[in-house]
């Protein structure tokens, strides 16, 4: 029986109860606390290994693409269980790299997507409004606050503030300001005081993968994209009209790697059925990321 619960029901908690677990029954894995929602849900990493080279993984960014979070959650422990039983790609591995991994970013979005405006607390009222009134919350990406969180880093933030909407929104709303809420502004505290080597943020969905930004990405970035796609079939797109995402972010600023992955196809959320039908692509891709 697998540490991790594989529900189509992964919510805040149900993350929390698993990275306990984690914790508990693979001593290597640390878990940690970077920040807290806009209603008070912790923001957990969890990070493992001995070595120099730093890598990055998050997800559930937008509510609903909540895979995301128990897809790096199964990956994660399949390395783990590699460790324990010294296969040796996992092994070295583990010697050569130190893991960062924020499965979900935006935990009250999760929540809101999963169980409805009644966790909203005293921002029913604008949830309900940002949703345009709609029953549930299948198409929500943003924040409790209907902030989008990849449209919150300030690389280019104002292009995306002139064009987006102007309120906050089940999507694509950036804020006041960039880094106005809580969960962006701690991923990018980590990513300042973490010294990061590349870092990928999983979303969903079109099986590609985006790698570059204002031709700011260090020229190895190709390289490696193609072998992502050469072990998943996921497609690289160096660059679309899009600014203040994370790995743009990371990119302009510190002109290393930087990948968003998105993870299957079709609309999103992507059904709970087809999870093990990601699951290989995306532990293909996670084990790369760590091997190049």
């Amino acid at each position: 029986m697998g540490a991790i619960t594989l529900t189509k029901h992964y919510d805040s908690e149900q993350l929390q109860h698993d990275l306990r677990k984690l914790n508990k029954v693979y001593d290597f894995i640390k878990v940690q606390t970077i920040g807290y929602s806009v209603l008070g849900e912790p923001l957990l990493e969890l990070v493992m290994g001995e070595g120099e080279k730093r890598v990055h993984w998050n997800g559930a960014f937008h509510a609903n693409e909540w895979i995301t979070t128990p897809l790096l959650l199964k990956v994660v422990e399949e390395y783990a269980e590699g460790i324990i039983h010294g296969r040796q790609l996992e092994m070295e591995l583990f010697s050569s790299t130190r893991l960062s991994v924020v499965p979900m970013v935006n935990p009250d979005g999760v929540n809101l997507f999963m169980h409805g405006s009644e966790i909203a607390k005293g921002f029913k009222e604008l949830v309900n409004r940002a949703n345009h009134n709609h029953v549930n919350f299948t198409s929500w990406k943003a924040n409790i606050r209907g902030v989008d969180l990849n449209n919150q880093f300030p690389a280019h933030w104002e292009v995306e503030k002139k064009r987006k909407p102007q309120e906050p929104n089940f999507r694509d709303y950036p804020g006041e300001s960039s880094l106005s809420e809580p969960e962006a502004k701690a991923l990018f505290d980590l990513t300042q005081n973490s010294n990061f080597d590349r870092v990928l943020a999983f979303h969903s969905q079109g099986e590609v993968i985006y790698w570059g930004y204002q031709n700011q990405e260090p020229s190895q970035a190709e390289s490696v994209v193609g072998a992502f796609k050469a072990v998943s079939g996921y497609e690289p797109v160096h660059t679309i009209d899009s600014y203040a995402g994370y790995k743009d972010w990371f990119i302009q600023d510190y002109k290393r790697e930087g990948y968003t992955v998105e993870v299957g196809k079709g609309i999103n959320p992507l059904p709970w059925s087809t999870f093990y039908n990601h699951l290989k692509k995306v532990k293909s891709i996670c084990f790369k990321s760590l091997d190049l």
